[in-house]
C-alpha cells in the first residue's frame, strides 16, 4: 500500500487517510511469539504537530509483545477480539472498545479470535517509542521501536 503525505496543505488539518491506505510493515519478534503489522497515519512533522497516530494488526494466535510507551496511548479496537494483558491481569477487548494506557504502563495484546485484532493507537506526543520487555525486532535485533521521527 502506498503512503501519501499527510502534511496539511492549509496548515491546520491533514487530509483524510483511510486505514487501508496506510503504508505498513510486518514485524515478527526473534522468539516468533509476537507478530504484528503496523504503520503511522501521522506523527510530529508529518500530518500532526502534537500527537502520533498508528494503525496495527495482530494475527490470530499471536501477541503484540509486552512493552511500555513513552507517551499516553489511547487504543481504539477496529476489529477482532483478544486480551489486553497488564500487570494487574487480563481484560477482554473487541471491536468498538477503547482503552487508555498511561505513559510507562507495561502492556501486551493477545489475539484470541479467528481474524486480525485491528487497532488504531493515538499517542499524546509528537514522538513515541516502544520499549520491549523480551521481544527483539529485525533487522537489527532492536528492543526499541517508534515513530519515524523518534
Amino acid at each position: 500500500m502506498e503512503h501519501t503525505s499527510a502534511v496539511p496543505t492549509n496548515g491546520f488539518a491533514m487530509d483524510p487517510l483511510n486505514v487501508d491506505d496506510v503504508r505498513t510493515v510486518a514485524l515478527t519478534s526473534s522468539t516468533g511469539e509476537a507478530a504484528w503489522t503496523g504503520g503511522f497515519f501521522a506523527y510530529g512533522g508529518d500530518g500532526a504537530e502534537r500527537s502520533t497516530v498508528i494503525y496495527f494488526a495482530v494475527p490470530p494466535g499471536k501477541r503484540l509483545g509486552r512493552h511500555t510507551d513513552t507517551a499516553e496511548e489511547t487504543q481504539f479496537f477496529l476489529g477482532g477480539s483478544g486480551e489486553l494483558l497488564r500487570d494487574e491481569g487480563s481484560t477482554p477487548v473487541r471491536a468498538g472498545d477503547v482503552v487508555v494506557l498511561p505513559e510507562g504502563t507495561a502492556h501486551d495484546l493477545l489475539n484470541t479470535g479467528s481474524e486480525d485484532l485491528r487497532v488504531v493507537g493515538f499517542f499524546a506526543a509528537p514522538k513515541v517509542q516502544q520499549h520491549w520487555s523480551t521481544e527483539r525486532w529485525a533487522p537489527d535485533d532492536s528492543a526499541v521501536t517508534g515513530s519515524p521521527n523518534a
